[in-house]
């Protein structure tokens, strides 16, 4: 009798749960590893480590989890709407009794996992500001000291130091690290904290070219962060005209060649030297044209200072001549004589009057008189004397002749004033004016002559 038409009969010994979920994950487990294919949905990591999700397709949803041990192993972080390739086991959970996949390693379906853990990187450190424009520093324009931070045995360092030496020879210091391979991000970032702590004023670190694949150092998120906090600018030459790394986005300038980033840390002497002469001839011709003003303001004032002199002198003479004839109309001589024949004429008067007691007395108040018409002629002498010699100090002072005490000599061509030997010829006659006196010469070489 076939089983479906056997009397059912609740005495039968029934399975329990918990076996048949053993079962059914005993059945699923004899599957093996299986691959699978599909988006990432309901993504949970507790703090246990452990990463819950789902994978589902166009047909049915699938809960998987990956144990904490197998997570530190992957390259990128697992997101919901990825799409990724999963390896694992399939099982059932014995508390829920559902179905779910126990997965040890998974890939991206379309992007590789390098790429999708750069991509990642990529923008947490921009989430962070470490690319944005405001943060790059400017280059010094003549540096100290230069580090280079890469592989002495590459042929990018003996580019910098050739370019360097060919532009504007600086100090240079080496740090040499490996700049490809597991323990490069460690050796860079160590060989930037050398150079820093030599006091270099700026930094230039990468490689000279390769595959896109040796960039792998360069986009070491350790390596960026160190680039972004250093003190100093960086330059990063990596070397790739088309692949952009992280620590190029970090750095404050990008060089896409060794060469190019020597260039952008020195700058190019013989163009400075060249500019230097331009700036050196063009002060020249400025300072020969200032000094040619300066000269032609110089002899207009002394021309005009000459012209003033003479015009003081002469006013000077002139007050000198009205002091003196002033001095002869009060020397006491003259009123001395006035007063006589003055006095002459009172004693013939009085002679006539009463010659006797009113000739004495007029001849006391006449010498009175006398008396105190000497006193002030005295004090109006000494003051005009006084007055005398301090404009003739001012006239000393004002006068050319003062100048020609020193041992100069005045030289005149007929009425002009001879400045330049431009001026005179052989032959010509000149009037040469000293401190006390002139004498008049011939002009007969010239230094072009001699």
């Amino acid at each position: 009798m076939p089983p479906e038409d056997r009397p059912v009969s609740s005495r039968e010994r029934p399975i329990s749960i918990g076996e048949v979920v053993r079962l059914g994950g005993r059945a699923l487990d004899g599957l093996g590893l299986l691959w699978l294919e599909g988006e990432v949905t309901q993504v949970s990591k507790p703090t246990s480590g452990h990463l819950y999700f789902a994978l589902r397709d166009k047909d049915a949803v699938l809960s998987a989890v990956m144990w904490g041990r197998d997570t530190q192993r992957m390259r990128f972080r697992i997101e919901a709407g990825q799409r990724l390739r999963v390896r694992g086991r399939l099982g059932v959970y014995d508390r829920d009794g559902k179905m779910q996949l126990y997965a040890d390693f998974a890939e991206p379906a379309g992007l590789g996992a390098e790429a999708l853990a750069l991509d990642q990187l990529k923008a947490k450190l921009a989430a962070e500001g470490m690319f944005a424009p405001e943060r790059k520093r400017p280059l010094p324009r003549f540096p100290r000291r230069i580090g280079i931070v890469t592989s002495k045995n590459g042929a990018a360092v003996h580019d910098i130091i050739r370019t360097v030496l060919r532009r504007m020879p600086t100090p240079i210091l080496i740090a040499d690290c490996a700049v490809q391979g597991p323990s490069a991000p460690h050796q860079i970032v160590n060989g930037m904290a050398m150079v820093v702590r030599a006091g270099v004023d700026l930094v230039i670190v990468g490689r000279g070219g390769g595959a896109a694949t040796d960039l792998t150092a360069f986009n070491h998120e350790r390596v960026v962060r160190t680039i972004s906090r250093c003190p100093v600018p960086v330059i990063s030459a990596v070397g790739h005209e088309t692949d952009l790394s992280l620590a190029d986005l970090a750095a404050d300038a990008r060089a896409s060649t060794p060469t190019a980033a020597a260039e952008l840390a020195v700058q190019d002497g013989h163009a400075i030297v060249e500019i230097l002469r331009k700036e050196r001839r063009r002060l020249d011709r400025e300072i020969h044209h200032r000094l040619d003003r300066a000269r032609q303001d110089l002899d207009r004032t002394t021309e005009g200072l000459h012209a003033r002199g003479e015009r003081a002198l002469s006013a000077t003479r002139m007050q000198l001549h009205q002091l003196q004839h002033r001095l002869a109309h009060l020397h006491p001589r003259t009123r001395l004589l006035v007063r006589r024949a003055s006095l002459g004429e009172l004693e013939r008067t009085l002679a006539a009057l009463h010659p006797g007691p009113r000739i004495a007395r007029a001849r006391r108040d006449h010498d009175a008189l006398v008396v105190r018409s000497d006193t002030a002629m005295h004090k109006i002498l000494e003051s005009a004397r006084a007055e005398l010699a301090q404009l003739g100090a001012q006239m000393a002072a004002l006068s050319p002749l003062a100048v020609l005490d020193r041992g100069y000599a005045m030289v005149r061509k007929g009425d002009a004033i001879v400045r330049d030997v431009s001026q005179v010829a052989l032959g010509d006659r000149l009037q040469v004016r000293l401190a006390r006196g002139s004498i008049d010469v011939v002009v007969d070489a010239k230094p072009e002559d001699r």
